[in-house]
């Protein structure tokens, strides 16, 4: 790697001493067409289908999927439309390796797994997205979301080996349009989203576009209900033919019940009910309040260079009561409860500087990315426990229990995180069919952790180097071999039981594979091989599952494959398989060597078919099904507790009126299969839907 990376410090040089390479005789290899021309697709705009071609989160530039040495799994929007959902988590299903964790009681995409490794981090628009406990990102302004493989550190900064997600949001389009969507479901759930597209004026330089979503929903779980509102105004002004300004808003307001689920007496499932609330009614609901900015300035500064300046702002709160599970005992039928009150807010204010650039170096083709980043984060998180603890028989449960008011005990910490970044990264075209990638990234960290209650505080700062490099082998027009290594970092947040901050994470991961266009590049495989390793990895205290426990090591290897595309003019399909072996390599007597990582199956798969049809009185309508399969996994750091194996067959159909107005019903979970979908411990098991029924109507107005 070496001479990759001298080569990429040379780099400003040559921008500074152009004749370097100006009158070299070897004309130079092109990236291609289809990274330097116009393509009818963009990476931040609407997919024909399932099969997305380009995509901006593996390299923050417009850039083919065949040309980047790195599995990335696209999961468009009209994946959800087709399933009939709007869950961010259900059409992770469809990206190969990516498993549900803790979600917070259900108020938040909290925690998730990619390739064995669990992560909080998940990002919108290539920026950091989940400081704090946001709200459940709203599918009404979801374009596309986006799997990175592997560690993206030397592009995103600090961040897990596993995988990066980035949820692309819909931007302003050319066109006038507007689309109403409403649906209603099983339980009284109730949702309608209007999306409304134009231009402001005539030359059709200022565009605008504006999301709206409603919902109210109620659970098969008693007790357990959310309603939420959502707002996303966006603006794209073409300021001039060189300069494009883009300014985009979110404002949410959710209302939840917090919801951990059941329990499973001596680590046993299926004797309670998966209806069963053991929290308290009279609790109320939790809010989740959150407001979005966000602005971008792109400036070409001439044919082969542009600026990028963008800036992002949010702020949230989340306030409630909630009666938690905290024991079972021994005649284990009997659940001692806690009431915590919450009261938490934070604010992240990021800003972003890129220069992009092409040019020839030694007759190779150079796509440059050279940014910086600065981020301030701020939180207040006040969580109080209130006594007396209260007691519910998880057979029979009785509910009623009014709020206590005795004595109060808890945590109050302000935390604050800097860092500032430097990010460096070069795509070579060595040739027609031999392509490279490297990166590297510099990070400054420093984190503040003050707890109010005791005045302890808590410091760290970190200096971290992460990089990548890649090759990717174009063996024929429809067969790529790829392969790299790159290495993650990620401070570890929050404090362990004795208040005392973690040590960093660090990682790093390998990855090999084929990239294939088939059936005349109507179908897309990526298949990956991959052997990731993490230090400091966190998982649940066994003696409080409230808090967490550094894992010492573990590593996490297997393979992966996605496939998306048409395989005829009718018939469209997504689907994806893993096979992942996680486990704890370095742990002690709480959490020994040898132990499965929490939540991660070792085989999982999905796969979503549709069929439409083509001509006669059906034409436009379209039927289709869904399996997933989930196996056993862990239930419980540091336990023989787990989950087992399931698998739902879900079914779809539309049937189009005519080109505007469009009905369809989706029949989810077929054969009411009993299953079991994350758990944080025997105490917070979260039961799956039963089989439910939704129909919808979308209106072209």
């Amino acid at each position: 790697m070496r001479p990759s990376f001298a080569l990429l410090v040379s780099l400003p040089l040559n921008l500074l001493c152009p004749t370097a390479h100006a009158t070299s005789p070897v004309a130079p290899a092109q990236l291609s067409d289809s990274i330097i021309s116009a393509s009818p697709e963009l990476a931040d705009g609407p997919v024909q289908g399932y099969r997305a071609t380009r995509s901006a989160s593996a390299t923050r530039t417009d850039t083919a999927l065949s040309e980047i040495p790195q599995a990335i799994s696209v999961i468009p929007s009209a994946v959800l439309d087709d399933l009939g959902s709007h869950s961010v988590e259900r059409a992770l299903d469809f990206a190969g390796g990516v498993s549900r964790q803790n979600n917070f009681g259900g108020l938040t995409l909290y925690e998730y797994s990619v390739r064995g490794f669990t992560t909080s981090e998940f990002y919108k628009d290539g920026f950091s997205a989940n400081r704090g406990y946001p709200s459940t990102p709203d599918a009404a302004n979801i374009e596309r979301i986006e799997v990175l493989k592997g560690p993206a550190a030397s592009l995103y900064g600090r961040g897990d080996p596993g995988g990066t997600v980035n949820i692309v949001t819909k931007k302003p389009q050319a066109d006038t349009f507007a689309r109403l969507q409403t649906s209603a479901g099983s339980w009284d759930r109730y949702r309608s989203a209007l999306d409304v597209n134009t231009p402001l004026d005539e030359q059709g330089d200022l565009l605008a576009r504006l999301n709206l979503a409603v919902e109210d929903n109620h659970s098969f779980r008693d007790h357990v209900g959310s309603q939420r509102v959502f707002a996303a105004p966006s603006l794209s002004w073409q300021l001039s033919p060189d300069t494009l300004l883009r300014l985009e808003a979110e404002l949410v307001r959710h209302r939840s019940v917090l919801d951990r689920g059941i329990v499973a007496p001596e680590n046993k499932l299926g004797s309670v009910s998966r209806s069963t609330f053991l929290g308290e009614p009279n609790d109320g609901h939790i809010s989740n309040d959150n407001n979005l900015l966000q602005a971008s300035l792109e400036h070409a500064l001439n044919d082969d260079w542009r600026l990028r300046l963008a800036s992002h702002f949010k702020e949230g709160s989340l306030a409630g009561y909630a009666s938690e599970a905290l024991s079972l005992a021994n005649d284990g039928r009997t659940l001692t409860r806690r009431f915590r009150e919450r009261d938490t807010n934070w604010h992240d204010s990021i800003s972003q500087a890129e220069l992009h650039g092409d040019l020839s170096i030694a007759g190779m083709q150079h796509r440059l990315l050279l940014g910086a980043e600065y981020e301030n984060y701020r939180k207040n998180e006040r969580v109080t426990e209130v006594r007396p603890r209260s007691t519910i028989d998880i057979y029979d449960p009785l509910y009623g229990r009014p709020r206590p008011d005795g004595a109060r005990s808890g945590s109050d910490a302000h935390e604050q995180v800097q860092s500032q970044a430097l990010n460096l990264q070069d795509q070579i075209a060595f040739s027609e069919r031999l392509r490279g990638l490297i990166g590297v990234r510099i990070e400054r960290f420093e984190q503040t952790i003050d707890n109010q209650v005791n005045g302890a505080r808590s410091q760290q700062n970190h200096d971290a180097i992460t990089q990548r490099a890649g090759l990717l082998y174009q063996l024929t027009p429809a067969v790529g071999l790829f392969a790299n290594a790159s290495t993650s970092f990620k401070p570890n947040n929050g404090l362990d039981r004795s208040d005392r901050a973690f040590d960093p994470e660090q990682g790093i991961g390998y990855e090999a594979g084929l990239k294939l266009d088939l059936l005349d590049d109507r179908l897309s495989a990526t298949l990956a091989a991959f052997h990731l390793t993490k230090e400091n990895v966190l998982t649940a205290d066994p003696v409080d599952a409230s808090f967490q426990a550094a894992a010492g090591e573990a590593r996490s290897q297997g393979f992966d494959l996605q496939v998306s595309g048409q395989l005829s003019n009718a018939l469209r399909l997504i689907g994806a398989f893993a096979f992942i072996d996680a486990e704890v390599t370095d742990g002690d007597q709480a959490l020994p060597a040898g132990s499965r990582l929490l939540g991660v199956a070792r085989q999982s798969g999905s796969l979503l078919g549709v069929y439409e049809f083509q001509d006669g009185w059906l034409r436009g309508s379209d039927i289709g099904a869904a399996f997933n399969y989930v196996g056993d996994r862990s239930g419980q750091a540091g336990s023989d507790f787990s989950l087992p194996a399931y698998h739902t067959v879900d079914l779809l159909a539309h049937y189009a009126f005519s080109p505007r107005i469009k009905v369809g019903a989706n029949l989810n979970n077929l054969l009411d299969e009993k299953y079991y979908e994350r758990s944080y411990s025997n105490l917070w098991v979260m039961p799956g839907e039963p089989r439910n029924l939704g129909v919808n109507l979308t209106v072209d107005l």
